[in-house]
């Protein structure tokens, strides 16, 4: 099977068309663990190739360097987080409740991955790496725009509060996400993430609701 290269500039279309071999998803497997064990930083080749008892050169044959296991991640965030979006799209809900439903999936995904959560909320390292930085960017604002337009299509069903733009009410729902998780990452994972998402939900239900 040939090696898929992984770009930042791909289209949506070919973004869903990417395949992994088995080693590379090994590899890939083997870098979360490494992140959820020793934290971001310490994700290098060099240690990689010791967590999975490979010489270098065998982790190089499958990726050209950290960047594309680190793009490799991000996308696999993005197939879980497309495979959510459609599941959403097919169940007959309001607009709050798929908002909810949206919040709830998204969360529980970080509870159980919490070295996927470290790469999407570890801005330092992208401050160096346009193409780590452009990907992460384009996942951040493909989730934006689709939050926007279930808040707007509830406004427009009157659901949803009227006297606050559509897109501030995303900023405000996902700036809170992004802090939530942020908090529980910086506190050493201590406390109990899908409680906490719980009541984030309900505040959420009760601010943007009429």
């Amino acid at each position: 099977m040939p090696i898929m290269r992984v770009s930042a500039h791909n289209t949506k279309k070919e973004n869903e068309l990417k395949t992994y071999t088995d080693k590379q998803m090994e590899i890939i497997s083997s870098s979360i663990e490494l992140i959820a064990e020793k934290g971001i930083q310490q994700l290098t080749i060099k240690n990689l190739s010791q967590k999975i008892n490979k010489a270098e050169g065998a982790i190089y044959r499958h990726f050209n360097s950290k960047i594309e296991i680190l793009l490799g991640i991000l996308h696999l965030f993005r197939q879980n987080k497309d495979m959510v979006l459609t599941n959403l799209q097919l169940q007959n809900l309001s607009a709050p409740e798929k908002l909810q439903n949206l919040l709830s999936k998204r969360i529980s995904y970080f509870a159980a991955s919490p070295a996927i959560a470290a790469v999407i909320f570890s801005e330092e390292i992208f401050q160096n790496d346009k193409i780590l930085a452009d990907e992460v960017f384009q996942i951040l604002e493909d989730s934006q725009k689709i939050m926007t337009a279930i808040i707007a299509r509830g406004q427009a069903d009157h659901q949803i509060r009227e006297d606050i733009p559509a897109e501030q009410l995303t900023l405000l729902i996902t700036g809170a996400l992004r802090l939530l998780v942020t908090k529980w990452r910086l506190a050493n994972f201590s406390f109990d993430l899908s409680a906490e998402g719980q009541k984030l939900r309900e505040s959420v239900t009760t601010i943007i609701t009429k």
